[in-house]
């Protein structure tokens, strides 16, 4: 799902921002003192933990067979800032809590903003884990160079998330219970009035326990084709949340979107990208600069690539899903989500999405790699020790 610069414009497209690789420059950092409603606490660094596992006395008085997706004050949050043309230094962990912000702030006044999206969670072997981490920090360095904007170089990023996870292990789901969602954003905080970069700017890391994305769980999906709103960064709050309000008053799932300028070719669903299945081959639309490269998009077509099946990544005409033998979405807070209807100009076309479907293999493929079921040869799973 290409991480693009995602501000809070385009808050809407959490869980799951990103773009493609590009160098970053670096120079002088520091890390400034955090708000004054933001008091910091001192921690080890992660590479003094041991390896962390889980027992019943460790977990948050929490209902874990009820989660949802929604947030929940954990323990701790990271945060760090720098200033412009710098480089970000070791940040520390502040209890989790309100921030500061100027009213001209570059993120406030100018939405020059973006986040990642990314989970840890715990294995049967008591082990707590990330997924390939380092894709979300590749995405947040290009995204941060197209917003003008500092970032964590990749192994910073890495050890700020896993800090985050192991202060709030308390609150990650027991095993196949859900995982801890974890949110890192960058932003411009410096003081701005005219059209301009932040001369200051934060990257502060929060995180929050999670179920299942859709209320639906793990039935098929239900989405509705918008045609009158597209997903282009200068409308996405206008357009993307009266559609997907539209769908929801409908009893819908989600939104599925089709290009701004054709508006014939299918791009991505409002929280995650889309898949169709025709003869046994499987499609998505080609990440062209408007799509989001998904880190959960890039694993499943590697997964598929790897068992023989024909993937490809092209134009995808809006006919062409209506005629799909399946369809399926994945993203990093949807997981790989079977699709049982869209409904397209008053016409609503079902799928099939039980026994013998694609997606379901495909899932437990990328969920057996997860939990350790499946040899992890890629080296996308990163142990928290």
């Amino acid at each position: 799902m290409i991480s693009r610069m995602v501000s809070f414009r385009n808050l809407v497209r959490s869980l799951r921002t990103g773009s493609r690789v590009s160098k970053l420059k670096s120079s002088n950092c520091y890390t400034s003192r955090t708000a004054p409603s933001v008091q910091p606490v001192v921690e080890p660094s992660p590479c003094s933990y041991k390896i962390c596992t889980a027992s019943d006395d460790d977990y948050a008085n929490m209902d874990w067979d009820n989660l949802g997706f929604n947030p929940r004050p954990t323990d701790y949050m990271y945060i760090t800032k720098c200033s412009r043309g710098g480089s970000f230094e070791e940040g520390h962990l502040s209890r989790y809590g309100n921030i500061e912000l100027s009213p001209s702030s570059g993120v406030l006044n100018y939405g020059q903003g973006l986040y990642e999206g990314t989970k840890a969670y715990w294995r049967e072997d008591g082990r707590l884990c990330l997924f390939r981490p380092d894709q979300n920090a590749i995405r947040m360095q290009v995204g941060a160079e197209r917003m003008c904007m500092p970032s964590p170089s990749i192994h910073q990023f890495i050890e700020a998330v896993k800090l985050t996870a192991l202060a709030n292990k308390r609150w990650v789901p027991p095993p196949g219970k859900g995982s801890l969602y974890i949110r890192p954003l960058l932003m411009g905080s410096g003081h701005v009035l005219g059209l301009g970069p932040a001369p200051e700017c934060t990257f502060l890391i929060y995180a929050t326990p999670v179920g299942n994305y859709f209320k639906e769980g793990l039935a098929p999906l239900n989405l509705f084709i918008e045609e009158e709103y597209h997903e282009q960064p200068v409308e996405v709050l206008e357009g993307v949340l009266k559609a997907l309000g539209r769908a929801k008053s409908r009893g819908l799932s989600d939104v599925l979107y089709l290009d701004s300028v054709n508006k014939r070719n299918i791009e991505e669903v409002s929280s995650c990208n889309i898949f169709i299945v025709k003869d046994n081959v499987i499609s998505t639309p080609a990440t062209n600069g408007t799509l989001l490269e998904g880190v959960t998009r890039k694993s499943i077509i590697d997964i598929a690539l790897d068992h023989g099946y024909q993937v490809k990544e092209r134009c995808i005409p809006v006919e062409e899903l209506m005629e799909a033998d399946e369809v399926f979405c994945t993203g990093t807070a949807a997981g790989v989500a079977g699709v049982g209807s869209i409904t397209y100009q008053g016409k609503r076309v079902e799928y099939k999405s039980s026994d013998g479907c694609l997606s379901p293999e495909l899932l437990s493929m990328y969920m057996g790699i997860q939990k350790g079921h499946i040899v992890d040869k890629k080296g996308w799973i990163l142990e928290i020790e």
